[in-house]
């Protein structure tokens, strides 16, 4: 199962309830958990060392906007996405996310573009070594996302996109996950060194392109390995 406990992330200063849904929010959003992974209250409850209740009122808020399922036998999941449903928040990622990195072009300061180039790198380094830490793949990836993303200056533009990737997140990352050629022939370091590379040069089509290419890139390999579910 995936670890939950974070010491860096402490749960004190806010209401327990939200402090556990914030938690397991970020891991969702992160790809750090697997489709189809299971949770259970009690594992939960020790790594974030709370009750239950918390915890199930957070899982309750998580199942009502489809990151997490409850069962009859009130187990608790990671959703299974189907095939067509990937390929619709593939479109909607598109347009949002695209339309994210074409603003930040022309907004992003240079602080926000030292940052992000900081990441590609890191990313293109870690992405290359003979044996790379998966983990620190994931989060380097979502950190250089949401850097760029954040740099458009529209905040509701950016809850959508957090709010798709919080259904899409954990299998964003299933390419990275397997093993596939996407870690062998790295393209994803290739995509997000343009990517930094027309948002220096403020180029907000070329900045578009690239994030596509990017995004579509991944789905092409998910599309073509077995971590989604048939279409009903």
């Amino acid at each position: 199962m995936t670890s939950l406990s974070d010491p860096a992330r402490p749960l004190a200063h806010e209401s327990m309830s939200q402090g556990v849904y914030r938690h397991l929010r970020e891991r969702l959003i992160a790809g750090q958990f697997s489709p189809g992974e299971r949770l259970t209250l009690d594992a939960v409850a020790r790594a974030l060392g709370t009750s239950h209740m918390p915890v199930r009122e957070a899982i309750r808020r998580l199942a009502a906007e489809r990151a997490l399922e409850i069962l009859p036998n009130r187990a608790v999941r990671v959703p299974q996405m189907s095939r067509s449903r990937f390929q619709e928040m593939l479109a909607t990622r598109i347009l949002l996310e695209g339309s994210a990195v074409a603003q930040a072009a022309r907004r992003m300061d240079a602080a926000a573009l030292a940052e992000a180039r900081g990441l590609s790198k890191g990313f293109s380094a870690e992405i290359r070594r003979r044996k790379p830490d998966i983990p620190e793949l994931i989060r380097m990836n979502k950190a250089l996302h949401f850097t760029v993303y954040a740099g458009c200056g529209n905040r509701v533009l950016l809850e959508l996109i957090e709010a798709l990737w919080l259904q899409v997140g954990p299998v964003i990352n299933l390419d990275l996950r397997s093993g596939s050629r996407r870690i062998a022939e790295a393209p994803s370091a290739t995509h997000h060194d343009r990517l930094v590379t027309a948002l220096e040069q403020r180029d907000a089509r070329a900045a578009r392109r690239a994030l596509e290419d990017d995004l579509a890139s991944a789905a092409e390999v998910i599309l073509a390995g077995d971590g989604l579910a048939a279409d009903a």
